[in-house]
């Protein structure tokens, strides 16, 4: 062996200890947060899908192992497939307006005009406003006789009657979904509005000169390169979205017969009420697993963008 040979060995055997050292830095410096995330969250998800093979009913006093008898239950349960298809369509409404009204809150915000630093900051607030209040306030607002939602319909002549906004099933879906999308398109917009500006305006001059109008230069320019901030608004939104319960909660509790409510409304309702932990577990765990579908469609979804 040449000494150039032992040389290049010397500083190869060296950058390896190096990359070792590094390599069990870096392991000491996260360990404290992974323990954390093990303490506060994987020991719980582990607790639940225990105790979801559990038949577990305190105010009887019965707990026994049954296996995977909870989930069968479910799968007769027409009121946790309703509850499932509440979930979904709730996701798949809200997310949607938020994408459009917040894509054009957003391209609105982008532009340059007097005063935008101020709208920007006034249009968070609805994001700001704890849900419980939003859900409350939209309570009032909706009542069939004194809200102001029917005073305005019936003074524009829209509607010759109050409508029972809550007690109607078709309504009362809507007007959760409104609730959701007042609170959170603004999150969509702020979201979006960063990844507008991330945008090169030399593309946007380029399509000028070859002759693109405002209409194709959305269409070809900004959509394009607007489209990982899109499914990475999506992504949240769609989390956030199918696990919805406050709101829902607060302002029809589910009803009326049951056409609002969600997953994780009929789990508290499951685990709180009726005190069927190993069935509120249950519904628990696969409420989890859907949450984690969704992440997955959506991860490789970002990953044929190249979002990292």
């Amino acid at each position: 062996m040449t000494s150039a040979e032992e040389s290049a060995g010397a500083v190869q055997t060296r950058l390896d200890a190096r990359s070792r050292a590094e390599e069990r830095l870096g392991w000491t410096l996260v360990a404290p947060a992974t323990l954390a995330i093990a303490c506060v969250a994987l020991y719980p998800l582990a607790w639940v899908v225990w105790l979801s093979l559990r038949d577990r009913m305190i105010l009887f006093g019965v707990d026994r192992w049954c296996g995977l008898a909870n989930y069968s239950a479910l799968l007769g349960d027409a009121r946790f497939w309703n509850a499932l298809f509440n979930t979904g369509l709730f996701t798949v409404e809200t997310v949607a307006v938020e994408l459009v009204g917040g894509l054009a809150i957003a391209l609105v915000l982008n532009c340059s005009f007097p005063g935008r630093g101020l709208a920007r900051a006034a249009v968070l607030i609805p994001w700001a406003i704890p849900t419980v209040v939003s859900a409350r306030m939209f309570e009032w607002m909706y009542n069939s006789e004194a809200g102001v939602v029917n005073y305005v319909l019936r003074a524009s002549g829209l509607v010759t009657g109050p409508v029972d906004w809550l007690g109607d099933p078709f309504w009362a879906f809507q007007a959760a979904v409104l609730v959701d999308v007042w609170k959170t398109t603004p999150f969509v917009a702020l979201l979006l509005l960063a990844g507008l500006q991330v945008i090169p305006e030399e593309l946007y001059e380029a399509a000028r000169v070859d002759g693109a109008g405002a209409v194709s230069r959305f269409l070809h320019v900004t959509l394009p390169l607007l489209r990982p901030a899109l499914l990475t608004a999506a992504l949240f939104r769609a989390l956030d979205a199918f696990r919805v319960f406050d709101a829902i909660y607060v302002l029809t509790g589910g009803g009326p017969a049951d056409t609002t409510e969600t997953l994780s409304l009929y789990t508290y309702k499951v685990l709180f009420q009726t005190m069927q932990f190993g069935l509120g577990s249950a519904l628990g765990v696969v409420t989890f697993l859907c949450v984690v579908a969704i992440s997955a469609v959506f991860v490789r979804l970002m990953a044929l963008e190249g979002v990292r």
